[in-house]
């Protein structure tokens, strides 16, 4: 389920630089377009079980607020950044914060996270050398703005039990946000605001499939993980959004960005598979 997931999250850059990059639609429309349809389709799916009233309560009002930002920043830096370098960048910045705060919090990762996250590390200086020499300074402050913002928006969801609907929640509690917040950004360079019917398209994809419903499945998941775990598994996202790039986006395919995909998921795979084991592990001598 955590494949899925990342592979949602992966999914969103390219749909947003489809968009943001071709120009079909301007980053402020683009938010609220994704934002207002996951939450159109999570509270339809919510409803299903509970009324509003009830699956409502599951939110949260910093949660909301850490998922506009994200949300925010993360399109209005896709009209500066490429598919592949906002993921480098975005999830890098999730890791760090993540990988910190369970250290902060007293979770001691064994050598085969360090060796793991020292891995993934390294594919991503490999990923990111082709484009790291002259990045828009702008995009990589707001793509790492929203690095921060979704970083604490998947902290604060580790304790969740119910999902799909802190999710929903959260993306209902959030569209008020979204428009104290970016109703002004649009009013400042009104002759800049635009959409066509196939940037509605890829938002209404964005916002209904790969982040309502993957946002809800990573919810699921992120219980059954460590901080440490929770935080190289978002690595995955980086070495997807490349090969997506090279297909849809018809970015060039190179030696270096296959080494970095395989650097990538080789740590992720150590960290996580390595730590499953060492728990099953303990778990046994437990109770020999």
């Amino acid at each position: 389920m955590s494949g899925l997931a990342m592979t949602a999250f992966a999914a969103n850059s390219v749909l947003a630089r489809l968009a943001l990059g071709d120009d079909q639609a301007d980053a402020g429309t683009f938010t609220l377009l994704r934002l207002a349809s996951g939450a159109a389709v999570l509270a339809a799916l919510a409803s299903r079980t509970a009324p509003p009233r009830g699956w409502i309560a599951s939110g949260s009002w910093t949660s909301a607020a850490m998922l506009v930002g994200y949300a925010t920043a993360f399109s209005y830096a896709y009209v500066r950044l490429g598919a592949g370098t906002g993921a480098l960048v975005l999830f890098a910045v999730v890791q760090i914060v993540i990988f910190a705060t369970a250290v902060r919090t007293g979770e001691r990762p064994g050598p085969a996270a360090w060796s793991g996250l020292g891995l993934a590390g390294l594919g991503m200086v490999v990923l990111a050398a082709p484009s790291a020499t002259a990045p828009d300074p702008l995009g990589l402050v707001l793509m790492s703005a929203a690095g921060v913002a979704w970083a604490v928006y998947t902290l604060r969801g580790r304790g969740t039990s119910r999902p799909l609907d802190a999710t929903a929640a959260n993306f209902v509690l959030g569209m008020p946000i979204a428009l104290v917040v970016i109703a002004p950004l649009l009013a400042l360079d009104r002759h800049a605001v635009h959409v066509s019917a196939y940037g509605v398209v890829l938002a209404v994809l964005s916002g209904a499939v790969a982040s309502g419903l993957g946002y809800a499945l990573w919810y699921l998941v992120l219980p059954r993980l460590t901080r440490v775990q929770s935080g190289l598994v978002q690595l995955i996202p980086a070495p997807i959004a490349v090969v997506a790039g090279l297909v849809v986006l018809s970015e060039p395919a190179t030696v270096r960005i296959f080494l970095a995909s395989v650097l990538i998921l080789g740590g992720v795979g150590l960290g996580v598979t390595r730590r499953s084991d060492e728990s099953r592990a303990a778990g046994s001598s437990r109770h020999t």
